[in-house]
């Protein structure tokens, strides 16, 4: 047992105090009876022990519990280990003793729980799946643990770890752990690697020419002689494989190549040989921008061929003509384009992934988009809540400006457990955002079922959608599949309702065999002007059966593979039949004042027969408008992006005289100008670090005003810090896996530079000894232990658990006891304690002169002399 002190600068106070009381007791030392005295002490005793109190002492009591925690390193490095280290643990554990805690944790980016704290653990357990293994995280994964052990106790780390730390810094965690209850031993693991051949480095043209000849550069390093084989692809095609030899050691591979790829051409090089440790390291890509002329991507679905195309003639803009089964779902594909229409494309077919993927190529690449108009298109196309509305200067949704019929909607949701995942996620989405189109006093209902059906929401006028939305996304899976019953039970639900629309929509991804006629409830409902879309949901769905009842019920049938879609065919589907979107009365659209539009229209305006209704956003810019102050032509800036819209279509249909109109070339040429971006002539020189982070160069000298963003292959932008380094450099810190990424970089003048860089795989899929001088460290610093023998991880601790056991209150309480005595005695005397004594014994005694006892009045005397 310890006696220790918090705040011994509180002791201090001891010196005035102690002070002040010898100069009372040295002045009045004569007149003090032994009875005064004792109340002086007992005074002078409880200040003493309310300064004690002040200064926060406690006693250290020795704690018998000790614990051992094993934390096992799971990264790619030690793959293969694990069954070397579980055996270690076993065997530790039988010298473990009853005042052991055992617990076991893994890690490697993150740390997770195998087996929690306890003195109950005999044997080890199977350790669980662990994904992210691209990194090993020491320094988190030892601040981690000791924030779950009891620090009072004495504690023993046992870290098992080739020692290679990728992410941060170990360093820095272990002076926090200097001095205290807990000691690191080391377990040091090693992988047995034969033969590895990994790709060390492939590098390319940053900037390139069409035509030139630009040479790819690829080392690759061998442990031991073997042959291989070298491919290298541009954007994804293969364009070179070679067979080749490869010496222990570094090996270089030149080859010379005339690329006929435009924009960011992505390259990537790949070793293949018979024996390989690690596959990851085998692969790397690399991203050179090829200067040429501005190209067009056009998607039309047409089979006579793009209307748009044919208007722009020989002589136009470069283009590629895309069927909406054809678009690349990557970003690197739609950077090869500065420009994408989309004519008459419905969003189903699409799919919100790809829409996401555009939608970043817009807002953070400069890439123009324009949407042209059809019965497919805008709000009839199902682009409600999308990524492409968010981009285009219209709402899909039309505004108070037409009578609109009444609606009843009934959803069935097949909410089996074979519906588990994203599919029940996103048909909940898709679900929700039918409601948000719906008006209050539309009659909704929604059934999910499985092997019966469940009224989730009773078919009713709608009154409060925020909680219809709530109501639906609340749904979980589970059950079988039965589909008449609930079928049939949405068909009841319509058939007295007094609407002028009525239409079910039935989303699925089973079989489902029913004694019921499919024929007879359809065509019942067919009588009460009810109709039936079908959506069938991955491959596993009945398409034949889905399909037939859509032709019975006079409505659409969806196959959908990628379930991204859904939301855009019940976005579709409400559309179609929540709203007259068709506008087809023939009209002259009144025209604007717009700044390279005008010109057009010099000569006068041609007549349109029909456009698509929406509604222009706030800051949009409308050129052309309808009778009814609709947009049929409209434009605006989305972040680095132009973005249009044209309502009409593009066939000649819809647009009337405009198709037979000697401008027609020119406004399409007048559309592509407006959305092509405009290009930085200054090229940024961006590194990437040792540390992973990446450093912009700006030959200007104004690195401080330029705005980065980075996006990954797939579309999505990641979180970036941008910290000035000096006037012609900022360095940018870039959270992402490896692969390919994508660098924006801007200034206020809205030119803009990019660039595609290549994160490497991890240095987890290097070949790298065991840093055995750090775990060496790790030990050393804590007071640990570099371990050979399981036997010795429960070997007596040097370091003993002490609780903290503290004596503030007691001496708080102490004083105030004293205090209330010390009270007491100068306000009644000795003599009280007589008067105490003796009526407690029935003796009624005459008390003692005040005047001769009373130490008040002596105190008093005191103070006036």
């Amino acid at each position: 047992m310890d006696l220790r002190i918090d705040i011994p600068l509180a002791l201090l106070l001891l010196i005035p105090v102690i002070g002040y009381f010898i100069w009372t007791w040295w002045h009045h030392r004569h007149q003090l009876k032994k009875s005064q005295f004792v109340v002086f002490a007992i005074r002078i005793v409880s200040v003493v022990l309310l300064i004690f109190a002040m200064a926060s002492p406690y006693f250290l009591l020795p704690v018998k519990e000790e614990q051992v925690v094993y934390l096992i390193d799971r990264s790619a490095s030690v793959e293969g280990t694990e069954e070397q280290t579980l055996a270690f643990i076993e065997e530790s554990l039988q010298a473990k003793k009853e005042t052991h805690e055992v617990g076991i944790y893994s890690f490697a980016s993150n740390l997770q729980t195998e087996s929690m704290l306890s003195n109950s653990l005999e044997q080890v357990p199977k350790l669980s799946d662990l994904t992210n293994r691209d990194n090993t995280n020491i320094a988190q994964a030892l601040q981690l643990t000791t924030g779950i052990v009891d620090r009072e106790k004495a504690t023993r780390i046992v870290l098992f770890s080739d020692g290679i730390e990728t992410k941060g810094e170990v360093s820095e965690q272990l002076t926090k752990l200097v001095g205290s209850n807990v000691s690191v031993d080391v377990v040091t693991l090693s992988k047995d690697v034969k033969a590895d051949i990994s790709i060390q480095s492939f590098t390319t043209p940053q900037v390139a020419f069409e035509g030139e000849q630009q040479q790819l550069v690829t080392e690759v390093e061998a442990t031991t002689a073997t042959t291989g084989e070298l491919f290298l692809y541009e954007n994804d095609q293969l364009i070179h494989k070679e067979t080749v030899q490869l010496e222990e050691g570094t090996n270089v591979f030149t080859y010379r190549h005339i690329g006929k790829s435009e924009g960011l051409v992505k390259y990537e090089a790949l070793v293949q040989v018979g024996e390989d440790a690690i596959l990851q390291n085998n692969k790397l890509t690399s991203v050179t921008m090829v200067q040429s002329s501005p190209r067009l991507l056009i998607v039309s679905d047409r089979e006579e061929g793009s209307p748009i195309a044919a208007a722009l003639g020989p002589n136009s803009i470069a283009y590629d003509v895309k069927s909406s089964s054809e678009i690349p779902s990557s970003l690197s594909s739609y950077l090869h384009y500065n420009a994408i229409i989309f004519d008459n494309i419905p969003g189903h077919l699409v799919g919100e992934e790809k829409m996401g993927i555009i939608e970043q190529a817009v807002k953070n690449f400069g890439v123009g988009f324009m949407m042209v108009g059809g019965e497919n298109s805008f709000g009839l196309g199902g682009y409600f809540k999308t990524p492409i509305e968010q981009l285009l200067p219209v709402e899909m949704e039309v505004k108070g400006k037409q009578q609109l019929p009444s609606l009843g909607l009934v959803i069935v949701l097949d909410r089996s457990g074979s519906m588990m995942g994203p599919k029940i996620e996103l048909a909940k989405e898709a679900a929700a955002r039918s409601v948000e189109l719906l008006r209050n006093g539309d009659t909704l209902g929604f059934i999910a079922f499985d092997d019966r059906p469940w009224e989730v929401i009773e078919t009713a006028p709608l009154t409060d959608k925020e909680e219809a939305v709530n109501t639906i996304l609340s749904i979980a899976p589970g059950g079988g599949t039965e589909i008449f019953s609930s079928l049939a039970l949405a068909f009841e639900n319509l058939a007295d309702q007094k609407l002028q629309r009525k239409h079910i929509i039935l989303l699925t991804d089973g079989q489902s065999y029913s004694a019921g006629s499919y024929e007879e409830l359809i065509e019942d409902g067919k009588g009460n002007n009810i109709t039936l879309s079908t959506v069938a949901i991955g491959t596993d769905a009945d398409a034949n059966l889905l399909e037939s009842l859509s032709e019975m019920g006079s409505g659409r049938f969806y196959s959908v593979v990628d379930e991204t879609t859904i939301p855009s065919i019940l976005s579709r589907e409400t559309a179609m039949i929540s709203r007259t979107y068709i506008e087809d009365n023939p009209f002259y659209p009144t025209i604007y004042n717009a700044q390279g539009w005008n010109a057009l229209f010099a000569e006068g305006v041609p007549q349109m027969n029909a456009y698509i209704g929406t509604t222009a956003k706030q800051t949009a810019m409308v050129v052309a408008e309808s009778e009814k102050e609709d947009p049929v032509l409209a434009e605006w800036q989305y972040g680095l992006g132009r973005t249009i819209a044209f309502t009409s279509d593009s066939t000649g249909a819809w647009t009337g005289d405009w198709a037979r109109w000697s401008e027609w070339s020119n406004f399409w040429q007048t559309a592509i100008s407006k959305m092509l971006p405009t290009y930085n002539d200054i090229v940024y020189d961006i590194k990437q670090n040792a540390d992973g982070s990446f450093t912009i160069t700006d030959p200007t000298n104004q690195a401080a005003f330029l705005d980065v963003a980075v996006v990954d292959e797939l579309g999505e932008e990641l979180d970036v810090q941008v910290e000035p380094v000096s006037a012609s450099q900022v360095r940018v810190m870039v959270d992402a896996n490896p692969g390919l990424v994508f660098f924006r970089i801007s200034k206020d003048d809205e030119s803009i530079y990019q660039a595609g860089l290549t994160i490497p795989y991890s240095a987890e899929y290097e070949l790298h000894l065991p840093n055995e001088a750090m775990l060496t460290q790790i030990a050393e610093k804590t007071g640990g232990k570099v371990l050979e023998e399981p036997e010795d991880v429960f070997r007596e601790f040097t370091v003993k658990g002490a609780e903290r056991q503290s004596i503030t209150t007691w001496l708080v309480l102490a004083s105030m006891l004293l205090f209330f005595i010390d009270i007491t005695l100068r306000r009644f005397g000795w003599g009280f304690l007589q008067v105490v004594r003796k009526s407690k014994k029935g003796v009624t005694e005459k008390p003692v002169a005040e005047e001769e006892t009373n130490v008040a009045q002596i105190l008093k005397g005191m103070k006036k002399r």
